[in-house]
């Protein structure tokens, strides 16, 4: 990336990311455990082939992405198919089609209200078993740009650092610009039936986690 404060955080928060992805991944293998079928098929809506890498028995997935985002090229011990499509129409798939419905950090980049609803209506048909993961807006750093306290600065001000990182980094800014975080209480009217886990650093919520 062009943009060298954003390299700087990657840098930063990389290790600290790859620590709770292995940690989460870790409590979903456990979650794992409870699904009756004794080969799952498990729909990863909007996610990448590396976070498998966490899991060590070999699971029949298929990864479901917009056009030309999956890293299809990723070597994996998993049996993985890759579908393009849309995670909020899942409609060439018949209800409770696959055990289990796998999301991470992918619900808050769908589109607003109305498409989140979509999305959590769709992974609940299609899949007996969910894990979807979000980001917590509360947390002090926000995990896709690195800056502190970002929901609370003025519009204004938002306006202006986007501006300006628009004229570098206009894909990823447009991924920035669009994000809408789900807070818990929104996880619990979407996911009437799910159990919300909340994952905490020094105290504070990471992130969100609707099991069912």
């Amino acid at each position: 990336m062009k943009y060298f404060r954003i390299k700087l955080m990657y840098a930063l928060l990389g290790p600290i990311q790859g620590y709770f992805r292995k940690k989460r991944m870790t409590a979903f293998n456990h979650f794992l455990d409870t699904v009756e079928a004794q080969n799952p098929r498990i729909l990863d809506l909007g996610g990448q082939p590396g976070i498998w890498v966490y899991i060590e028995r070999p699971l029949d997935i298929v990864i479901l992405n917009l056009p030309g985002v999956a890293n299809t090229l990723h070597y994996s011990h998993h049996n993985i198919s890759y579908v393009e499509g849309d995670a909020c129409d899942l409609s060439a798939y018949c209800d409770g089609e696959f055990d289990l419905v796998f999301s991470n950090s992918v619900i808050e980049h769908v589109g607003d209200a109305a498409k989140i609803q979509q999305f959590c209506q769709e992974a609940m048909r299609v899949g007996k078993k969910l894990w979807v993961q979000t980001p917590s807006k509360y947390f002090p750093i926000e995990p896709h740009t690195g800056m502190p306290f970002w929901w609370w600065y003025p519009a204004s001000l938002k306006r202006y650092i986007l501006a300006r990182w628009q004229r570098k980094l206009p894909g990823w800014t447009a991924m920035v610009a669009t994000t809408t975080y789900v807070r818990r209480e929104e996880l619990i009217r979407l996911f009437p039936k799910a159990t919300i886990r909340v994952e905490r650093f020094a105290g504070l919520p990471k992130s969100y986690i609707a099991v069912q």
